[in-house]
């Protein structure tokens, strides 16, 4: 047994897992936080070492998570199951000062990182939009904000000039075009931020992750069973939640997908997703928010490709990456992503109208 298998054992023993430990190996493909299985002679878990340079405030972060998930138990929704510690705690500080958590693994799922047809992320989106229904009487105001500004796209802007102004790795030169697309669509990164300020759409309690891959769906049933990785969890506008989706949904390709000629937004993916999160949502959108959820789609896409970019430029410091251009790479997807939606803005706005008004292919 190496060092690392022996450091993670005991950390492993210091929650209340059942069992005997037989394995534990790294899992999954997340960029932030370091995830592990761990499986014993009885059952399995997930166990988790927070990247708390990203989440610093662990107390709070596993406060929200913990109040959320009781939330949603008690209203008969399947969620994450927290394991306490052998001291009763949410969370598990080790002596190199790495904060861990394990939580129960829901068994019988499965996930997805690429749309596979249209009809599981039809689901997708009523999975979303169910979580975004029972947590309509959850008072916002008792979450900690996690990440500061995590879709402030405003600040995300000035935080991606700064990047630039500083070049911290003097990789500005390699990638001017990419700078000058961001650049050029300053106009339209307030859209969602001066709605929520004036009140013309409202504040809710979103995940603010929605990536496909954040939901697990039943094996055999295909439904959704469980939304996943709440450490995002805090007010915000369902049109974060929307377009987020749709940023990673309807693209026909893998986000880090090199090769820019098999990424295209998928109008037919578009349509899929609006049909099942409008459809569990219909009665509580409101007009600017309806009108918005093409916009909603564009402007993650641009944050998210901003956020890549401003990460690449600074020497990737935020993101995992598995090689030097990866940021690059992905920031570039989702330009080509924002690209084709500005081209078919027109469609995605008749799309949005027709299923307002009850349009369903299913």
């Amino acid at each position: 047994m190496t060092d690392h298998d022996a450091a993670l054992a005991n950390i492993a023993a210091s929650f209340q897992l059942e069992g005997t430990v037989g394995s534990i190996e790294p899992y999954g493909d997340g960029h932030i936080n370091t995830t592990y299985l761990v499986v014993t002679d009885r059952r399995r878990y997930i166990l988790q070492k927070m990247n708390t340079s990203i989440f610093p405030d662990t107390v709070h972060l596993m406060r929200n998570i913990e109040l959320v998930t009781a939330f949603l138990r008690e209203r008969g929704q399947e969620t994450l199951d927290i394991v306490p510690t052998r001291d009763g705690a949410t969370w598990f500080k080790a002596d190199d000062g790495g904060a861990w958590r394990v939580f129960d693994f829901i068994e019988r799922t499965v996930s997805y990182n690429l749309v596979p047809n249209a009809d599981v992320f039809r689901e997708s989106g009523a999975a979303f939009g169910a979580f975004q229904n029972s947590l309509a009487n959850f008072d916002a105001s008792e979450l900690t904000e996690t990440i500061a500004h995590f879709h402030d796209t405003p600040h995300r802007f000035e935080d991606f000039k700064a990047a630039v102004a500083a070049d911290a790795s003097g990789r500005a030169a390699t990638c001017p075009d990419e700078i000058a697309f961001y650049m050029s669509h300053a106009g339209m990164v307030a859209t969602i931020t001066d709605g929520l300020a004036d009140g013309t759409i409202p504040l809710r309690v979103t995940h603010n992750d929605t990536k496909l891959n954040n939901i697990l769906m039943d094996e055999t049933t295909g439904k959704a069973r469980a939304i996943i990785d709440l450490d995002t969890v805090m007010p915000g506008s369902m049109l974060y939640d929307f377009g987020d989706s749709i940023r990673f949904g309807a693209s026909t390709a893998l986000e880090d997908e090199p090769d820019l000629s098999k990424v295209h937004f998928s109008p037919e993916l578009f349509r899929a997703y609006t049909e099942g999160f409008v459809g569990e949502l219909r009665d509580s959108i409101t007009p600017r928010e309806a009108e918005l959820l093409p916009m909603g789609a564009m402007m993650m896409t641009l944050e998210c490709g901003m956020r890549f970019l401003a990460d690449y430029i600074a020497g990737d410091v935020y993101f995992a990456t598995k090689y030097p251009e990866h940021n690059l790479v992905r920031s570039r997807t989702q330009i080509k992503l924002v690209q084709e939606m500005e081209a078919r803005a027109d469609e995605m706005r008749a799309i949005v109208a027709d299923v307002m008004e009850g349009g369903d292919r299913r």
